[in-house]
């Protein structure tokens, strides 16, 4: 599977995306759209047994709120997301980003969240959705079968006004990237020469898999990362940059989780 993602200003905008997605022959499975919830008072009203719909098991941990709607309807997911606050997704596909984003499904969507939905979602993006969704924008992600259809999808969102994940991640490191300068530099390093292994080690602490988690922890997936990178950037000082901006990374995703709590 090849995976597709716009973020919209609006979710009118993502909306009808949707539907253009649907209209363009993306399987209603494969698509999900993914906004800033209610409040979490708002969320935590919603009756638990809509969340005990035939098939659909019971919501526990950080889903609270499941429904179905009609019989003909899509699956609805209301859901806290660590670092996030309320988010609300549609469809099964939702349903398996919000657990890679941390949200506890459980049994939410019972049998029908095969290990198959999870295939081609990339764990590496899951951050920039959840800082657009911070920001109050809407995620519109689809599933495609091949890349020529992956690449219809693509133009389909760019005509909808859909920004790219690269250009929503590359604004995200702009608007930290003075104060994690300010940081870096008062170790004594210079962080033009840096930056790159730099980012590289904080954006590996937010991945869905290492987030978290200590640096030793996940020693020897980074260490391995850190290879790649000496190979392809013979001679320079790899280690030192990425593993401080690892933690780094940690620390600020453990300052969103602990900011979205107090919320």
């Amino acid at each position: 599977m090849k995976t597709v993602t716009g973020v919209f200003a609006s979710q009118s905008e993502a909306q009808h995306a949707v539907a253009e997605l649907s209209s363009a022959g993306a399987h209603d499975d494969r698509i999900t759209l993914l906004t800033p919830g209610s409040s979490r008072a708002e969320l935590e009203s919603v009756p638990q047994a809509a969340a005990e719909q035939p098939g659909m098991g019971k919501a526990v941990g950080a889903v609270v709120g499941v429904a179905t709607g009609l019989s003909a309807g899509p699956l609805l997911l209301a859901a806290i997301i660590p670092g996030v606050g309320p988010v609300t997704a549609i469809g099964l596909l939702g349903g398996a980003v919000l657990g890679l984003a941390g949200a506890t499904v459980g049994s939410a969507a019972g049998a029908k969240l095969e290990n198959s939905m999870t295939e081609g979602l990339p764990e590496d993006e899951i951050f920039v959705y959840e800082d657009a969704l911070r920001k109050g924008r809407s995620v519109v992600i689809a599933q495609a079968t091949d890349e020529t259809e992956a690449s219809r999808f693509r133009e389909l969102l760019q005509v909808e006004g859909a920004e790219t994940v690269d250009a929503a991640r590359e604004q995200w490191w702009i608007g930290l990237r003075s104060a994690e300068q300010e940081h870096y530099s008062a170790q004594g390093r210079k962080f033009g020469d840096d930056e790159v292994f730099y980012r590289l080690g904080f954006e590996s602490a937010l991945h869905a898999r290492t987030r978290c988690k200590e640096y030793d922890q996940t020693l020897g997936e980074m260490d391995a990362r850190i290879e790649e990178l000496e190979k392809r950037y013979p001679g320079r000082d790899v280690a030192k940059p990425f593993s401080r901006g690892y933690e780094r990374g940690r620390d600020y995703y453990q300052q969103l989780c602990d900011e979205s709590k107090a919320a």
